[in-house]
């Protein structure tokens, strides 16, 4: 039987999503490890017709529930941090067409079409009407 600790400690959020997507798979394989070793001890303690250990049930069912707590408070984590990265994609997407763009195109070709996108987007800032 592994013990657990009742130590309630803050969790420290990772400050990147990438980090917070980490956290959460470590997070997901804790749960479920607690989860099979509360399982498996009560298909023992049912086998071999013994009593359960109470303690030891309070603090696994403890640990489970302060990791079940943690994943709650990445996952609006997540959200919060995907809340100011709205455009992340599209503009990873934008990053890359200028990409394949700029490599089929010669200096002066690049430099006219990168005018024509500022003119058209200096247009499209104007108030209308």
């Amino acid at each position: 039987m592994q013990e657990y600790a009742q130590v309630a400690t803050p969790f420290q959020l990772p400050c990147t999503l990438r980090g917070c997507r980490e956290r959460v798979i470590a997070l997901q394989d804790e749960i479920a490890s607690i989860r099979i070793q509360i399982a498996t001890t009560d298909i023992r303690r049912q086998t071999d017709k013994k009593s359960l250990d109470a303690a030891w049930f309070h603090r696994a069912k403890t640990a489970l529930r302060l990791k079940q707590q943690e994943m709650s408070q990445l996952t609006e984590h997540i959200a919060k941090l995907n809340a100011h990265q709205p455009n992340n994609q599209r503009e990873r997407f934008k990053d890359a067409l200028i990409e394949v763009l700029r490599s089929e195109c010669d200096n002066e070709k690049w430099t006219s079409i990168v005018n024509r996108a500022r003119a058209l987007h200096a247009s499209q800032e104007l108030p209308h009407g």
